[in-house]
């Protein structure tokens, strides 16, 4: 039994050497390859920025308005109350409340909470400048309806356009533009882009 198994190992052995030697025949003569040195690979590349994202953060931000600004130093006390950017010259409010420029655009933020009027007012300030307005009036109310009847958003209206870059003065309307009950604003001209 014992021979039997070295017989059958024998065989096999026998066969498999046939095989290779069969291959090497079939193939012929070889040689290595030689290569290039290998390169180590390079680690993967950062992410990419997402550069429209970080664009449009900083816009939101720049032209985010505060309900806490204090702008009591900035308005002039005069028959109404009225603001100029610095730079610009006293005539321009005396020219605003006389009329000079003719109101193009309203925005009625009567009945509005004040998160959806500093967003409405925000909106319709970017609008009309990218359009070229230059004379709006922004109808706030006097608080009549208000609890209290003080005048919530007067104040919070002029908190916000002294904040927006593209308002460079606004006084309290004539009777026939509403009043205390509005303000008529000036905004800047259109500067063109390149």
């Amino acid at each position: 039994m014992q021979q039997e198994q070295q017989r059958q190992h024998e065989a096999r052995r026998a066969a498999a050497e046939r095989e290779r030697n069969l291959f090497r025949h079939s193939i012929g003569q070889v040689q290595p390859l030689h290569h290039a040195p290998r390169v180590a690979a390079q680690p993967a590349p950062a992410a990419p920025v997402p550069l429209q994202l970080v664009l449009d953060e900083q816009r939101a931000l720049r032209e985010s308005i505060s309900d806490d600004f204090d702008v009591s130093s900035l308005l002039e006390t005069d028959e109404g109350l009225s603001y100029r950017q610095p730079g610009v010259g006293p005539e321009v409010a005396r020219k605003l409340r006389l009329g000079h420029w003719s109101i193009q655009a309203t925005l009625d933020l009567h009945g509005l909470r004040l998160d959806e009027a500093r967003e409405a007012l925000g909106g319709f300030i970017r609008l009309q400048h990218q359009r070229g307005v230059r004379c709006v009036r922004i109808v706030h109310g006097k608080g009549l309806g208000s609890p209290g009847r003080v005048p919530v958003l007067k104040v919070r209206v002029q908190r916000w356009l002294v904040q927006k870059k593209e308002v460079l003065a606004f006084v309290q309307a004539k009777a026939s533009d509403g009043g205390a009950g509005a303000v008529v604003v000036l905004l800047d001209r259109v500067r063109p882009r390149g």
